[in-house]
């Protein structure tokens, strides 16, 4: 029942996104920014490169007619010396046969260097498309492979080769795959333009590092539409056990966007908002902590010194209401969602860039994962080496909530005939 699985069901098909991908580097974060901040960036650059490219065209006419207007030239100046000969005075055949066979040669001299000179000219060109070329060729291959690099390096020498590249063929990356599962969506809406896509990822709420989820996510779209497609664990445990809450919020930068579509929804972000009226130095202290952390002390070894950060004035919206376009964010930065009161995960807004044709243009389609955490068995929390079958919920005596067992571990501390406590609630574990 691990939340983190790939849905390979019929509901679901493959549909084209375009090959390329962000490059991860660790703690890079961009400066605060905003999808209309970059639509306006990219459309300016567009603009400023047409300029360029128009400019280039304009030189390079240019030149073709100057060269064109100097062959003119030269051929103008042949016919006119061998009607006259160099001396101004009647001459022979003989001398006039000689004086242009004279001035030819120079002639051809001089347009055999100016074509020589066009040649070198265009050669110099071709060549340094040339390198442009395999510029774009080799950053293109490193976006590719740069994911599976540490894979290779730490499998390499203990599996066979067919092995390693079966294994590498079933992972699923933004940077080398060219498929995506979306779901069978039968009505279609346009893409409206201009248009920005998102690169999403959801981390796992316990293993912090570990990357679960990632979606592609439209600029216009709301934040409830994100979250209604984040799989957690959790969720099904809550349900399952009738106590599920639809409440949930997002902070992102200074904002808590709540998520109060459900009429029992609760806004989580109240309580801390009166703790930082009623406690500002305990705020400020707990504000401190968070910002020396090990982000900020590598900033000190790289930059000196670093300002002293003030304690935000946080705001609250509707989750609901908010779209992506809507509020600033950085790139790379760590992000927090937060649900069923205390399950915490990590968000990443990992790229951001322009819609492409090959990407999917039905907006219902979207919010398209692109990834997702290969399924693993669940084995019991006691021995470690048996599938779990069941499942508690605050149980006491137990390591963790939830907790899973086997039947005979499980037997060992519930006693089947007369439980030694029944203060806790138990369900069967059923493996997807």
């Amino acid at each position: 029942m691990e939340a983190n699985r790939t849905n390979t069901g019929e509901e679901e098909a493959n549909c084209l996104i375009p090959k390329g991908g962000p490059i991860y580097i660790s703690n890079l974060i961009s400066p605060l920014t905003s999808v209309p901040e970059f639509q306006n960036s990219v459309l300016r650059q567009l603009q400023e490169l047409d300029a360029e490219l128009d400019s280039h065209q304009l030189a390079e006419s240019e030149d073709i007619c100057y060269h064109t207007r100097s062959r003119k030239g030269h051929a103008v100046e042949n016919a006119s010396t061998s009607i006259e000969p160099s001396n101004g005075c009647p001459g022979t055949d003989l001398d006039g046969a000689a004086t242009d066979r004279k001035n030819g040669s120079k002639k051809q001299k001089r347009r055999r260097m100016n074509d020589r000179h066009i040649e070198d000219t265009y050669i110099k060109k071709v060549d340094k498309l040339a390198k442009i070329k395999q510029k774009q060729d080799e950053d293109k291959a490193t976006a590719k492979l740069h994911a599976l690099n540490a894979i290779s390096k730490i499998s390499e020498g203990s599996i066979p080769s067919s092995d390693k590249i079966e294994r590498m063929k079933s992972l699923r990356f933004t940077s080398s795959s060219g498929k995506a599962k979306s779901a069978d969506v039968k009505e279609h809406i346009p893409v409206l333009y201009p248009e920005t896509i998102l690169c999403v990822e959801v981390y796992h709420n316990i293993r912090k590092w570990s990357k679960v989820q990632e979606f592609l996510v439209l600029g216009r779209q709301t934040l409830t539409e994100l979250k209604d497609k984040i799989c957690c664990l959790t969720d099904q445990v809550m349900q399952t056990a009738g106590r599920y809450d639809p409440s949930g919020y997002f902070l992102i930068e200074d904002i808590f966007f709540n998520d109060l579509r459900d009429p029992c929804a609760i806004d989580y972000s109240e309580p801390i908002f009166d703790w930082l009226r009623n406690s500002p130095d305990d705020a400020m202290r707990k504000w401190e902590s968070i910002i020396t952390g090990e982000l900020q002390q590598k900033q000190r070894s790289v930059l000196g010194s670093v300002t002293p950060s003030r304690l935000p004035h946080f705001k609250a919206a509707d989750m609901h209401k908010t779209r992506f376009c809507e509020f600033r964010f950085q790139l790379g930065a760590r992000y927090l969602y937060c649900h069923q009161g205390d399950c915490k995960h990590t968000i990443v807004i990992r790229d951001m860039r322009s819609i492409h044709p090959d990407d999917v243009q039905n907006r219902a389609a979207y919010p398209i994962m692109i990834f997702q955490l290969k399924p693993r068995v669940q084995k019991c929390s006691v021995c470690k080496i048996t599938r779990a079958s069941k499942v508690t919920l605050d149980d006491k005596w137990a390591r963790e909530n939830p907790c899973y067992f086997c039947d005979y571990c499980y037997s060992l501390l519930h006693s089947k005939d007369e439980s030694l406590y029944d203060e806790f609630s138990v369900f069967d574990y059923l493996h997807e």
